[in-house]
């Protein structure tokens, strides 16, 4: 199976240019700011002929203004993949489970916000 996560990210940076879109936190977060954590978590289903999946898109930035604005972006961004194609697979819908919320995270220089999202694909054809 194609991988969601993978797709989303790969939406996700042909959007975003001069942020840097990762699925996994680099040690260094603060110097890497802005960045875009995406991350496949539990959730979702699968019927044989389309799959969901829950994916969350994290938001880190050095100010909140610069937070919010990459949020809002992004929010923004993931909604558009309905309908589209995406790292290979087809995206029939996405819908926000949760909007994009402040959470703090355990350092001081970076900012953080949270937001979940349900993406419909088609499953692939077996032969």
């Amino acid at each position: 199976m194609t991988d969601i996560e993978y797709a989303a990210t790969l939406w996700l940076r042909a959007r975003h240019t001069g942020v840097k879109v990762v699925n996994e936190l680099p040690s260094t977060l603060e110097q890497v700011v802005p960045l875009l954590f995406v991350a496949h978590v539990p959730g979702g289903g699968d019927d044989g002929i389309s799959g969901e999946a829950a994916l969350d898109v994290q938001a880190f930035a050095a100010t909140r203004t610069a937070m919010w604005s990459l949020a809002e972006a992004a929010h923004e961004s993931m909604l558009a993949m309905r309908g589209r194609y995406a790292g290979g697979l087809a995206i029939d819908d996405v819908e926000t489970d949760t909007l994009p919320g402040f959470v703090t995270y355990n350092n001081p220089a970076v900012r953080r916000t949270v937001a979940s999202y349900r993406l419909t694909r088609r499953a692939p054809v077996r032969i």
